[in-house]
């Protein structure tokens, strides 16, 4: 056993070995998930962040030991995020057909998700660092920590909070939508994309092109509306 931990340790604390054991274990993670027929509760990201987190604390190798090899793929974020834009570019005429829908669906879906998790932090006697922390949790993560340290939050925090929301709503987006009935694959990806963000919509490419690309647009959407409005909420409220 002590020569495994030795191996998870040289492994996870060398850059280029951070990097394979992230990829072997999502590999590892998504082929199983496909074999599952896609059931939400073997979402690959959820299942992999939590495997890795494991790992690490068996192992004992430092997080910024780990992440000096996987910051290549945390690099690679932005390009995906920006690669988004290539099925939302394949939807233009039916998102023209639903301006208003699309507008007034992530406006309110926005506000709820916020004012939601501010409104339950606050029940249950969360500091006022925190809530501020947790309000743009449905955004984007370099979105929601630029507007929580705008705020008065704490991004890191913030970073955090969007993490968890991105993988849970991932995990359960499927199954909720199922439940309230909603079958037309547009109102399903916007519905993810507003409220998973990144994780979510990557969730929605794999399952429809056409929920894939309305999750990018509500993803996109929603992290306007709240750096425009949560700031101003925020003065107002705080």
């Amino acid at each position: 056993m002590s020569n495994v931990g030795d191996v998870l340790i040289q492994l996870a604390s060398s850059p280029l070995g951070g990097l394979l054991l992230t990829l072997a274990v999502y590999a590892g993670c998504y082929r199983i998930y496909r074999r599952s027929g896609l059931k939400p509760i073997f979402n690959p990201v959820f299942s992999a962040a939590s495997i890795l987190v494991l790992l690490l604390l068996a192992s004992g190798v430092e997080y910024q030991a780990y992440f000096r090899g996987a910051q290549l793929i945390d690099f690679l974020l932005g390009p995906a995020v920006v690669a988004l834009a290539v099925p939302l570019f394949t939807m233009l005429d039916k998102m023209r057909e639903a301006t208003l829908p699309i507008a007034g669906a992530v406006l309110s879906g926005a506000i709820t998700a916020s004012g939601s998790a501010v409104g339950i932090a606050w029940l249950c006697g969360a500091s006022a660092e925190t809530l501020r922390s947790i309000a743009p949790k449905s955004v984007t993560a370099p979105v929601a920590m630029s507007i929580a340290q705008d705020i008065g939050g704490v991004p890191s925090l913030a970073a955090v909070f969007v993490i968890l929301t991105g993988m849970f709503g991932a995990a359960v987006a499927t199954w909720t939508l199922d439940l309230a009935r909603i079958d037309d694959p547009k109102a399903r990806g916007l519905a993810i994309g507003v409220t998973a963000h990144g994780q979510g919509t990557a969730l929605a490419l794999q399952v429809d092109p056409t929920s894939g690309a309305f999750a990018g647009l509500g993803m996109g959407l929603t992290a306007l509306a709240s750096a425009t409005l949560l700031p101003m909420l925020a003065k107002i409220f705080w």
